[in-house]
């Protein structure tokens, strides 16, 4: 039992990391890993799935049978375990600079200067932000709040708990692959869709967890899970889907609508037809129930890690 011990200990004390400090400033491991892989891009890319299935199994794989090694080398120490285990989460979660970037967007808006908004959405989502005005892009805001909840919160933590600190390390590096080859721009459609499709498989969990989650900690618990039954497989993403209906109905608000990417524009279906326009204020709200999904799946994740390592032994 002392290891499932070890990854709560660990991975709270990563939060907290990632709650007072928030990301590295510098080296950031995430940062590094994403060189790393374009450097392997730069060595393996054809217009062919198959060389995009080699390129994650050499990224993928390389990144969680590293941090396979290393734990296995301070296994027999628990203080080492439990640093290891924090160290990981402070540097695979992303809430606090997720919350950041959403409030100083937000204070952006608030103050009038939309052009501002616009300079700093880059920073949190991949909308063309000069297609959007300041209902949009506070729109976009809670969108992606809410998928990356799930992305760089929530999917950690479960599969850190079902495969320690190689289930974490190994989940974020499939999740940064997705983001920066998964798109389906011409160069990507066949060369990224491995990528795409392992992020989908192993986004799954994370994302009903989140949806759950959501329902529980927002605002309206009903509307969160009618919002999901009804409008989530209308989104084109099988995870982002369940996502942002739940905090959509979590949050009382509508989402979906038409959105630009890199100047394709796309007309997606409204989440939460019940719900009122997002306003500026939702973003804060957004932001607060993004952390307070994130605590909660602390304690679901420590459960789980307690039942797993008690079955295996």
């Amino acid at each position: 039992m002392r290891a499932d011990r070890d990854f709560a200990y660990g991975a709270a004390a990563g939060l907290l990391g990632d709650l007072f400090l928030g990301d590295p400033r510098r080296g950031h491991p995430v940062a590094a890993f994403g060189r790393a892989a374009g450097a392997v891009e730069r060595v393996l890319w054809r217009d062919h799935r198959g060389w995009g299935a080699l390129h994650a199994v050499v990224c993928a794989g390389g990144a969680a049978g590293a941090a396979a090694l290393v734990s296995s080398l301070v296994r027999d120490s628990r203080a080492a375990s439990v640093a290891l285990t924090a160290a990981s989460t402070w540097a695979v979660v992303g809430g606090t600079s997720l919350g950041r970037e959403a409030r100083a967007i937000g204070g952006a808006l608030a103050a009038g200067d939309v052009e501002v908004a616009r300079e700093r959405l880059p920073h949190l989502c991949g909308r063309d932000p000069q297609a959007l005005d300041a209902d949009g892009i506070a729109r976009a805001v809670v969108e992606s709040v809410a998928e990356n909840t799930s992305d760089a919160v929530v999917g950690a933590l479960v599969w850190g708990a079902l495969g320690g600190v190689p289930g974490l390390v190994g989940f974020r590096a499939v999740n940064t692959l997705d983001a920066m080859v998964g798109h389906k721009s011409a160069k990507y459609r066949r060369y990224g869709w491995a990528c795409a499709r392992l992020d989908d498989v192993l986004g799954w969990p994370g994302a009903r967890l989140t949806a759950v989650l959501a329902a529980a900690a927002g605002d309206s618990p009903r509307g969160a899970l009618r919002a999901w039954r009804d409008d989530a497989a209308k989104h084109p993403s099988p995870n982002a889907g369940p996502v942002e209906a739940a905090f959509a109905g979590a949050l009382g608000v509508r989402l979906g609508g038409t959105l630009s990417y890199a100047g394709r524009v796309e007309h997606r279906p409204v989440l939460n037809g019940e719900g009122r326009r997002v306003e500026v204020a939702d973003i804060e709200r957004a932001v607060k129930l993004s952390r307070r999904v994130g605590l909660l799946t602390l304690g679901v994740a420590a459960a789980v890690s307690t039942i797993r390592k008690g079955r295996a032994s």
